[in-house]
């Protein structure tokens, strides 16, 4: 696993612009750490070219000194937040096709700090669970296992594809929601 992904967000920032690091390298290092954790099942959509395309708009802003405060961070963000052009499905299979013409607060919220999505994370269906199982896209794996066990445990609801996608270094940071305990219970988890 490459260093790189262990990183904090501040220690990352700081690498980036002291330019130990480049975001493009950022990127690709979690881009190689999603791969590895497809059988976490904790993304739905990704967006690998686009965050590719953003990790090298980030290089640039760093070289001219335009960087902003989370420039070439890149997070996962959870199916439920609409994303302008990127499918949101909300874990349904009734928006499997759902492509959005516009952005949710938060998103833009981030994107416009230069974080860079690297793409959409699976969660229980319509955010109506707690332990992420629900999805029509499949359940979503705890990267964590029972000490000596190799079975495996839910990562908590309906946030879980968020919390898998941190816990496993596949992210840096994820977008979650909570109105029945959907980030608390991950956390916890």
């Amino acid at each position: 696993m490459s260093e790189l992904v262990k990183m904090t967000i501040a220690s990352a920032l700081e690498a980036l612009k002291t330019k130990k690091i480049s975001a493009t390298e950022l990127v690709a290092a979690h881009i190689e750490q999603v791969e590895k954790n497809k059988s976490l099942n904790s993304y739905v959509t990704e967006t690998f070219d686009l965050a590719r395309k953003l990790g090298k708009e980030s290089d640039t802003r760093y070289d001219n000194g335009t960087n902003r405060k989370l420039e070439g961070i890149p997070v996962a963000v959870k199916d439920l937040f609409c994303t302008n052009g990127v499918r949101t499905t909300a874990g349904s299979k009734m928006l499997n096709n759902f492509i959005p013409a516009y952005e949710s607060t938060i998103s833009k919220n981030i994107a416009d700090n230069g974080s860079i999505m690297l793409g959409k994370t699976n969660m229980d269906e319509f955010a109506m669970g707690s332990s992420n199982t629900t999805s029509y896209y499949g359940q979503v794996k705890n990267p964590w296992k029972s000490k000596n066990s190799a079975i495996d445990l839910v990562p908590g609801g309906s946030s879980g594809g968020s919390a898998a996608a941190v816990s496993s270094f596949s992210a840096m940071a994820a977008l979650g929601s909570d109105t029945g305990g959907s980030i608390r219970q991950p956390a916890a988890f």
